[in-house]
């Protein structure tokens, strides 16, 4: 009997420190995990506070360049007012010294030589105009207005007539060229 408690008692002491083992083991196992979880919330928070950052900085800078480009496009047309604004005085002078002149050539004149000014003054500025007539229609460049029959067998399918002449600027279609075909 002495031995069965002995066996009981050992089988009770190596309970208890198996259940103080385990024990420990769930409080470090706790600790461990909320260690863990405290670490993963703080690089969570830590990466929701980097994500915020830089969404307001692309939405500065979005707006920022949205802001310059309109910016940009106002000082554009002002530059180019800027260039057209000695043709206009130009116009004005020539109305005033039209209403004393009897002879038109000297009125025609005069606004040959403002068109000229104001042409080459659009060409620095990369105005090109679109030689079409006699060429091959092409819709890229062309704006169709309508067909009549070609006066020759070589002008078929070419511009004949040009109703309004078309622009490059810079060589990219600034206004198609509104032209007669010939079927």
């Amino acid at each position: 009997m002495e031995q069965e408690q002995d066996r009981t008692q050992d089988k009770n002491t190596v309970n208890a420190d198996f259940d103080d083992q385990q024990n420990a083991n769930e409080v470090d196992s706790k600790d461990s995990q909320d260690s863990t979880t405290d670490r993963l919330t703080a690089e969570l928070a830590e990466s929701k506070e980097k994500y915020l950052r830089l969404y307001a900085d692309f939405e500065n800078l979005r707006r920022r360049t949205a802001k310059e480009k309109l910016d940009y496009i106002k000082s554009a047309n002002e530059e180019v007012m800027k260039v057209i604004l000695p043709v206009i005085d130009d116009f004005e002078r020539a109305q005033k010294s039209s209403a004393n002149v009897e002879d038109a050539s000297v009125v025609k004149e005069g606004m040959q030589l403002i068109y000229n000014k104001l042409y080459k003054t659009l060409e620095q500025k990369g105005l090109k105009p679109m030689e079409s007539v006699g060429k091959s229609f092409d819709p890229d460049m062309h704006e169709s207005i309508t067909q009549i029959p070609a006066p020759s067998e070589d002008l078929k399918g070419k511009v004949i007539d040009e109703v309004e002449k078309g622009y490059f600027l810079n060589d990219k279609v600034l206004r198609f060229a509104k032209v007669i075909i010939g079927s």
